[in-house]
């Protein structure tokens, strides 16, 4: 078997059992990563297709290419367990924006490189959107909007790379190692670019959140 199956932690002897044919415990595995994976596709979803595509359907596909790939992914894992189902979320996702959106409608300066691949990247209004939270109430929707516009400009203004990281970390919780595998860059190096969009970011925001 593959490079885990002399590990002994919790999802390796999970993964050991499901490989085996444990049913149970691949449902298990799935459904640990399930909240990861939902934020990493709910962050980058393109605005015309929410509320059109659940992205528990996206899910339940990259589960089932997932369950198709299993035994090869364990003769050879060369990504941890989490960021190869993230890329195989991410594929899926991909695969979604090219079935639902035009060409003009994509815009691949949102697309972000992850394994070799060019994937959906979130847009700085999706990002505002998670920053700001949700307030419903009439009395604060043309404040809020007014925010919402410039939380935008503000992560405009950020590295894309950056502004990925960031996304990354405080979105899809990703440690900083999972981020330098993703991005394929140094850990040294995610950890400066977080750095440095957080202190741009509160630069920017500072003075509108205060």
């Amino acid at each position: 078997m593959g490079t885990f199956a002399s590990a002994d932690s919790e999802e390796d002897v999970q993964l050991r059992r499901a490989v085996a044919g444990d049913q149970r415990a691949w449902a298990s595995l799935l459904e640990a990563n399930r909240p990861r994976l939902r934020r990493m596709v709910v962050v980058p979803m393109h605005p015309l297709l929410r509320g059109r595509i659940d992205p528990s359907d996206v899910l339940q596909e990259a589960f089932a290419e997932a369950t198709d790939r299993l035994a090869s992914y364990a003769e050879r894992p060369e990504l941890p367990f989490f960021l190869w189902l993230r890329w195989l979320t991410g594929m899926q996702l991909k695969r979604v924006h090219r079935e639902h959106l035009d060409r003009q409608s994509r815009d691949p300066r949102r697309e972000v490189a992850l394994h070799g691949e060019s994937l959906p990247g979130a847009t700085s209004a999706a990002l505002a959107e998670q920053l700001l939270g949700r307030d419903t109430r009439p009395s604060e929707a043309a404040a809020r909007a007014e925010r919402k516009r410039r939380v935008e400009v503000a992560l405009d203004a950020i590295d894309a790379t950056d502004r990925e990281v960031l996304v990354l970390r405080h979105f899809e919780e990703l440690s900083n190692v999972e981020v330098a595998r993703v991005l394929v860059i140094t850990p040294a190096a995610a950890s400066k670019r977080y750095m440095r969009a957080l202190v741009e970011l509160k630069r920017i925001l500072g003075p509108m959140m205060g």
